[in-house]
């Protein structure tokens, strides 16, 4: 004889228990790695976390337990994405005060040459162009992490507004060479362009 609601332990809420295929200490990386390549493959509007999910075979509540929401696994996603770059001041902010526009410049146009960090960027740069969200994310970590770390090191007056002149101008070179493709600079000699935009570089960053 059965007993009134004794038919069965009751179901608990809440995220599912994790299996061999969702948990596991290669979880968050897969996430990360599925991320990348749902942001770069259909942009930050198209993207969906339950894609996300589908790439790194897993729940899609394990995407938020990791995350939280879509901004928040992109930002992460680009922040993976854009180490190279943000390390960079570690690595140009290193010598005289001479030559930091050529070393500046060498270094984001070097990131932007090499193809393993090209196409993450071009895939952050075309989210950001298109989605407000997604610009904002990027916007955020770029003058945190990268703009204010090079005014920190600059001593000179307005360093920020120095340190984002510099980083409009090395923008805007890698969005017509890089993204918009315009000729003949989309084609020009790599050495050619140093030589041409770092001195102008140069100047926003330690000039009078």
């Amino acid at each position: 004889m059965s007993v009134p609601g004794k038919a069965g332990a009751p179901k608990k809420r809440g995220r599912p228990a994790r299996t061999d295929a969702d948990g596991g200490p290669g979880a968050r990386e897969r996430i990360l790695a599925a991320a990348r390549t749902e942001f770069a493959e259909r942009g930050y509007d198209r993207a969906s976390i339950r894609a996300i999910a589908r790439g790194a075979d897993v729940d899609p509540a394990l995407v938020h337990h990791y995350f939280g929401p879509k901004e928040q696994i992109f930002a992460a996603a680009i922040e993976v994405a854009l180490a190279p770059a943000l390390e960079g001041p570690d690595a140009f902010l290193k010598g005289g005060p001479e030559t930091v526009g050529e070393r500046m410049t060498r270094f984001f146009l070097g990131i932007w040459e090499a193809t393993d960090t090209r196409e993450p960027l071009l895939a952050i740069v075309r989210s950001a162009v298109a989605n407000e969200t997604a610009a904002e994310v990027f916007r955020n970590l770029v003058t945190s992490r990268l703009v204010l770390r090079v005014a920190g090191e600059l001593d000179v007056a307005q360093p920020e507004l120095r340190a984002e002149l510099a980083a409009a101008q090395l923008v805007g070179v890698a969005m017509l060479r890089y993204v918009i493709k315009v000729e003949p600079l989309a084609s020009a000699d790599l050495e050619q362009l140093v030589a041409r935009v770092a001195p102008v570089v140069q100047r926003h960053l330690a000039g009078g």
